[in-house]
C-alpha cells in the first residue's frame, strides 16, 4: 500500500495570508486549521465583527486569515478573519449595488453635506444632502430608517455612498408629482441651502390627513439664478434650512427625481419696463466698465449694461474703464437684459463694418 506523503507543517509569521479550515465556531473560542502544529485561534474583540464571523461561516468553510501572532505564550498561532468578513462585506455591496436592490439603513448623524448612516448588517456609508429625498428637518430624522440603494463603491478607499433618491423610480416619481403644474404657486420648507441654489421639501398629495400622518414629501430646487432678479453673491445669508418659500414651477426633472422652482417669476421683471426705453437708432451716454474678449461693457444707466461687440470696435481704437461714450442702440437683449451698442463716429475710418 502506497503511503500518502503528508504536508509539511508551515511556519507562520506575522502579517502572513494563510489559507485554513474553520474546526471550530462558538461564541467562546474560533479554532482554524492552518496546517500548522496546532489550530489557531482567532482573535476578534469586536462585538460586531464576531456577530458577522458567527452568522457569515460554518465548521469546515475554507477561509483566509492573517497571522497576528505566530506563537503566543500559550504555543498557538493568533489569527485574524476580518478580511474574510470583509471580503463578504464588499461582496454582497457590489451585488446590492449592480441590482440596485434597496437596503433599508438608520440615519446615524447629520452632517453639513449629508448623513452618516448604517445598515442592519453594520456597513457604515454615506448618504449625501443632493441624494436624500425631502429634508424637512435633518436633525429630526437622526434614529429614523430609510430605504436606499448603494450607489458608489470604493474598498481602497472604504469609500460607501447610498442614494435615497434612486430607489424611487420614474413612475414613482411621475405619481408623487401627478397633482403638481408647471406655473403652479406652492409653499414648500427649505432642507438644505447650497452655493449654488435652495433644496426644498414640497408637500405633495392629499392636504387633509389624519391626525399624526405626515404628507408624501416631493424634493424641489432653486437655482441661485431663480432666487431674484437681482445678484445674489451669497445665498447662505437670504435663505435658511427651514425657512418658508413660495415659489413656481418651472419644470420636472425626471433624471433626478426634483422639481425645479423660481421665487424671481412670481414677480414681473423689474427690468423689462426699462429695456422698453431703449428703443434701436437712440442715442445714449455711456461709460466703460470692463473690457472682454469678446468685447467691451458699459453702464448706460436705468441699471442695464450696454455691450459693444468685438467687431464694432473701430480699427485701432482702444477703450479703457471709465471712458465716456457716445453709442447707438442696435439691439435689446432681453433675455440677457443687455442692450447691444455701436459706437457714435465722428468719422467712418477705412474697413469698419
Amino acid at each position: 500500500m502506497k503511503k500518502v506523503a503528508k504536508t509539511p507543517f508551515v511556519s507562520p509569521h506575522k502579517g502572513d495570508m494563510l489559507e485554513g479550515t474553520i474546526t471550530k465556531l462558538t461564541s467562546g473560542e474560533i479554532l482554524v486549521d492552518i496546517n500548522a502544529k496546532t489550530e489557531a485561534v482567532v482573535l476578534e474583540k469586536d462585538r460586531n465583527i464576531l456577530n458577522k464571523i458567527l452568522s457569515s461561516f460554518k465548521v469546515g468553510d475554507k477561509v483566509p486569515v492573517q497571522v497576528l501572532n505566530p506563537e503566543s505564550d500559550f504555543g498557538y498561532p493568533v489569527v485574524s478573519l476580518r478580511r474574510s468578513v470583509g471580503d463578504i462585506t464588499w461582496d454582497k455591496l457590489t451585488k446590492l449595488q449592480k441590482a440596485q436592490t434597496p437596503v433599508e439603513v438608520m440615519l446615524d448623524m447629520a452632517t453639513k453635506g449629508g448623513f452618516l448612516v448604517t445598515t442592519p448588517d453594520g456597513i457604515s456609508g454615506f448618504l449625501p444632502n443632493s441624494h436624500t429625498s425631502s429634508l424637512e428637518n435633518p436633525q429630526g430624522l437622526i434614529g429614523k430608517k430609510i430605504k436606499v440603494v448603494v450607489l458608489e463603491l470604493n474598498r481602497e478607499l472604504n469609500k460607501i455612498i447610498f442614494s435615497q433618491k434612486q430607489v424611487m423610480g420614474p413612475s414613482d416619481f411621475q405619481k408623487l408629482i401627478k397633482d403638481l403644474k408647471v406655473g403652479q404657486k406652492i409653499d414648500a420648507v427649505a432642507s438644505n441651502v447650497a452655493p449654488f441654489g435652495v433644496f426644498l421639501s414640497i408637500p405633495v398629495g392629499d392636504s387633509k390627513l389624519a391626525e399624526g400622518t405626515r404628507p408624501e414629501l416631493a424634493e424641489g430646487f432653486i437655482h441661485i439664478s431663480e432666487t431674484s432678479w437681482e445678484n445674489v453673491p451669497n445665498i447662505s445669508e437670504v435663505f435658511k434650512i427651514g425657512d418658508k418659500i413660495t415659489g413656481v414651477v418651472l419644470s420636472f426633472d425626471k433624471e433626478s427625481r426634483r422639481v425645479n422652482l423660481s421665487i424671481k417669476r412670481l414677480k414681473e421683471d423689474p427690468l423689462e419696463t426699462k429695456l422698453q426705453e431703449f428703443t434701436v437708432d437712440k442715442k445714449l451716454k455711456a461709460k466703460v466698465t470692463k473690457i472682454v474678449s469678446s468685447g467691451v461693457l458699459l453702464d448706460i444707466g436705468e441699471g442695464i449694461t450696454g455691450f459693444i461687440k468685438k467687431e464694432k470696435i473701430p480699427v485701432q481704437t482702444t477703450y479703457k474703464e471709465g471712458e465716456a461714450l457716445d453709442v447707438t442702440v442696435s439691439f435689446v437683449d432681453k433675455k440677457r437684459h443687455r442692450v447691444e451698442v455701436t459706437p457714435v463716429l465722428k468719422a467712418k475710418p477705412i474697413g469698419y463694418r
